[in-house]
């Protein structure tokens, strides 16, 4: 299955080790992934995969606002209205459910299906999450 992991961090940096676990245990149960960094990278080749993969950062601290990057990329991959998706947010403080929810309403509003969605807290646990996606 080819699944695209959309790197959407807080600002613009190199991709964390995280995403690049979460690749890792995708890619250890036979998959490929493709790492999309939202900041730097259109949404154009999203339509081509078979399951997308969204791992966000929250931008604010206390307000749980999304980066500005994200929804310009999904908005850029015209047909991704039904694509089975995942939505993974990075744990950054104490609003993390309020941008977990900012986070579904974005893919949601893309059309996207998302079937699995949890709180990344390290790499470790990103790459354990990886190893679930298409069971």
């Amino acid at each position: 299955m080819r699944v695209a992991v959309v790197c959407a961090t807080a600002k613009k940096r190199p991709v964390p080790d995280y995403v690049t676990s979460l690749a890792k245990g995708i890619e250890s149960m036979g998959h490929r992934a493709d790492i999309i960094d939202a900041w730097t990278e259109d949404g154009f080749r999203l339509p081509g995969y078979e399951y997308i993969i969204v791992i966000a950062e929250s931008v604010s601290l206390f307000g749980g606002k999304m980066p500005e990057a994200l929804p310009r990329v999904l908005a850029a991959g015209s047909s991704l209205v039904g694509k089975k998706s995942a939505a993974f947010l990075r744990k950054t403080g104490p609003f993390t459910g309020r941008a977990f929810s900012n986070l579904m309403r974005a893919m949601e509003k893309e059309g996207m299906v998302v079937n699995r969605s949890d709180i990344i807290l390290n790499a470790p646990h990103a790459e354990a999450l990886g190893k679930r996606i298409g069971v």
